[in-house]
């Protein structure tokens, strides 16, 4: 629970607070009082009569009530304090700094527990334990630097470590990003990064409130709530980004099927970012630098205007921005020409536009005057450094002044943080950030251009036939695969066009199945789990004689149960699988087929149930869709088949939580239709 003694405390208490400002309970009081907080500070320390020139209790006892205690003692302490605290003194707030809880032993989180237990008891806000604190425009009760510049309208950031919290404030203080608030939640007992969300969520006031999130996520712990606080926050119109750190699975290798191997719970937390409308990161930089694009005027076209007085960094900037599906439009004709009129002799205008080494402000003020007139640009990008030989004032102050002026966001890229340190430090005190390299910027740039809006929270039902799907399960007794012609069926009642086939270990029917469907048709062996591994695939059987000896062949294999015979298909093979992870449901992938999904593992995720919005995102998010789509005279498959198909295989799994893994590769798909060729179903009723 987060209550006003945390946000608004008119007391505070620091039980270890001292005079050495090197130790955490030195810093925090020192961050406390040079952070202006305007309520009364006390200390509680044994040894000390006066910290920092504050008159020091030299025991718990003699406090009067006070809303908020900040404790940086030893872990064995704190159980007794905060319940002598809560019960004797009116604490309804905690923020506990102290490491050595469950992030260290047994021991330790029975004392958490404990910890826990009293907070609840008396109605308290607990932070902690194992944290760097709370900093907010109220209080900044941690104890690390950097201190970044509050804005009431800069970044809310909300982190489950707090050195790493630490080092992303490094990232973000030198580009010059603002910050509400920063929330390290550390072990996060009572309140996690969830909780935190639901609060801003539930509290949320478009007028006064910040309309970015920054996230640092180590373990989701609810992903049901994150979900829905963070798509209610999006849709509220709030911007949200995330790193998602620990998501490698190494046991995922030896998993039994082609989906077990690569849907980890990184394909999880991929596909509940997706439908929530995080953004995600994955480095400290990339998250910050998105933090500040998200502090820039929005716009949503994806065409670009470069100008620049150094070659290099341009050309850079163009490839990166290229690369991430973005757009550098070439100038020229009588209006680039006439541009080149005002600028020096040999400066290109092209796009990047190339003022050159000797261009002066007016001539950078001249190109994004010229940018900013042109209908077809939607965002202006201005690269201006130093070799050291210059003072940048000037410069800084012409595109301080554009920055207000123009109508179209203009993304700063000071280069020179060294060389030109103090010209950089004073555009950023006038309320800017920088975007120091390029390349990153173009890298965060794609991540927010690719990511979707937040999905529509329902269930599509598309004809699904639920109560015969339940029946099938429901009289499925063993746990395992089940056998294709259960597989049949429930593709089947989720209305999946199948490919037509036949199962059995007697040749003869096998022969007069191939003989009613036509020639050719495939063979594969029933039994071995990964069938192609052990030879048991035959494609393009043209006649009666190949397809006798396929089968008796493919009986002699290992582990063999029968054959499946099916009509051969042509056409684009893909893929749709399933996993179920724990806590967050089935996540479904998508991508190119057969072979293709070990090899390129180009898949993309999606967390059932799915809407046709959010298959249609999963399958153009894929490196390969322009296969899909079509190219070099290639017919393109149905897209809009192959997403109906996602989306009503989700439906299935959503109806059938028994499904723990599902393969459905490949699918054969052309413009006309896309039909199942093989499937596999791990049931697991326990």
């Amino acid at each position: 629970m987060i209550n006003k003694q945390l946000l608004e405390p008119e007391s505070i208490v620091v039980i270890g607070g001292s005079n050495n400002i090197h130790k955490p309970g030195g810093a925090i009081v020192r961050n406390l009082i040079s952070g202006g907080y305007g309520g009364t500070l006390r200390i509680v320390n044994p040894k000390e009569d006066e910290v920092q020139g504050i008159k020091v209790f030299n025991d718990a006892k003699q406090l009067p009530p006070t809303d908020l205690a900040i404790l940086v003692v030893a872990a064995k302490y704190c159980p007794d304090y905060v319940e002598f605290l809560a019960k004797e003194k009116g604490v309804r707030a905690f923020i506990i700094i102290s490491a050595g809880f469950g992030e260290e032993t047994a021991a330790g989180a029975a004392l958490e527990k404990q910890i826990l237990d009293t907070c609840e008891r008396y109605g308290c806000s607990l932070i902690g334990p194992n944290c760097i604190g709370l900093l907010t425009s109220q209080h900044h009760s941690v104890f690390t630097k950097p201190i970044p510049r509050l804005n009431p309208k800069g970044v809310d950031f909300i982190s489950g470590s707090g050195a790493t919290a630490v080092f992303i404030l490094e990232s973000a203080v030198t580009k010059g990003l603002p910050f509400n608030s920063v929330w390290s939640v550390g072990n996060g007992k009572q309140i996690g990064i969830e909780t935190v969300l639901e609060y801003m969520d539930e509290h949320f006031d478009p007028e006064h409130d910040s309309m970015v999130k920054l996230l640092y996520i180590e373990n989701i712990s609810d992903p049901d709530k994150l979900l829905l606080h963070a798509t209610s926050l999006i849709r509220k119109g709030c911007r949200i980004a995330a790193i998602k750190a620990g998501s490698s699975e190494r046991g995922s290798q030896a998993a039994s099927s082609h989906t077990g191997a690569m849907a980890s719970s990184d394909s999880a937390v991929e596909a509940l970012f997706r439908k929530a409308g995080i953004v995600r990161c994955f480095s400290r930089e990339e998250l910050t630098t998105v933090g500040c694009i998200f502090t820039l005027p929005r716009f949503t076209g994806k065409n670009f205007a470069i100008v620049t007085h150094a070659g290099g960094p341009g050309v850079m900037l163009t490839d990166a921005l290229s690369k991430g599906g973005m757009n550098v439009p070439e100038f020229k004709g009588e209006v680039a020409e006439n541009l080149k009129k005002q600028l020096l002799p040999g400066s290109s205008v092209a796009n990047p536009i190339d003022i050159l080494a000797t261009g002066t402000p007016e001539h950078l003020g001249t190109a994004i005057d010229y940018c900013e007139q042109l209908d077809d640009i939607d965002a202006i990008m201005v690269i201006f450094g130093t070799p050291g030989l210059v003072k940048l004032y000037e410069v800084y102050e012409l595109l301080h002044k554009k920055i207000q002026e123009c109508r179209k966001p203009i993304f700063p890229i000071l280069p020179s943080v060294i060389t030109a340190g103090p010209e950089v430090q004073e555009f950023l005190r006038r309320g800017h950030v920088n975007f120091s390299d390029e390349v990153t910027l173009a890298t965060a740039l794609t991540q927010i251009m690719r990511t979707p809006k937040p999905a529509e929270q329902h269930i599509e039902i598309m004809g699904v036939d639920v109560p015969r799907i339940r029946r099938i399960i429901d009289g499925i007794e063993q746990n395992g695969y089940i056998n294709p012609s259960k597989v049949h069926e429930l593709l089947e009642s989720a209305g999946i066009t199948t490919v037509p086939e036949f199962v059995s270990s007697d040749k003869d029917e096998v022969l007069a199945f191939a003989e009613k469907c036509g020639f050719p048709v495939v063979l594969k062996v029933v039994g071995p789990v990964h069938k192609s591994d052990v030879g048991g695939v035959a494609l393009n059987i043209r006649s009666k004689g190949v397809l006798s000896a396929e089968y008796d062949r493919m009986m002699q294999l290992p582990d063999a149960k029968g054959v499946m015979v099916q009509k051969m298909l042509k056409g684009t093979e893909v893929f749709i699988g399933a996993k179920y992870e724990p806590r967050f449901g089935h996540v479904v992938l998508c991508g190119l087929g057969g072979i293709f999904v070990e090899v390129l593992k180009d898949v993309s995720s999606g967390l059932a149930p799915l809407s046709y919005a959010e298959a249609e995102s999963m399958i153009k998010s894929l490196r390969g869709f322009k296969i899909l789509e079509g190219t070099r005279g290639q017919a393109g498959i149905n897209l809009r088949k192959y997403a109906e198909i996602i989306v009503r295989l989700s439906t299935l799994l959503r109806f059938a939580t028994e499904i723990k893994e599902m393969d459905i590769n490949p699918l054969i798909a052309d413009e006309n239709a896309v039909t199942a060729v093989d499937a596999r179903i791990l049931i697991n009723n326990s």
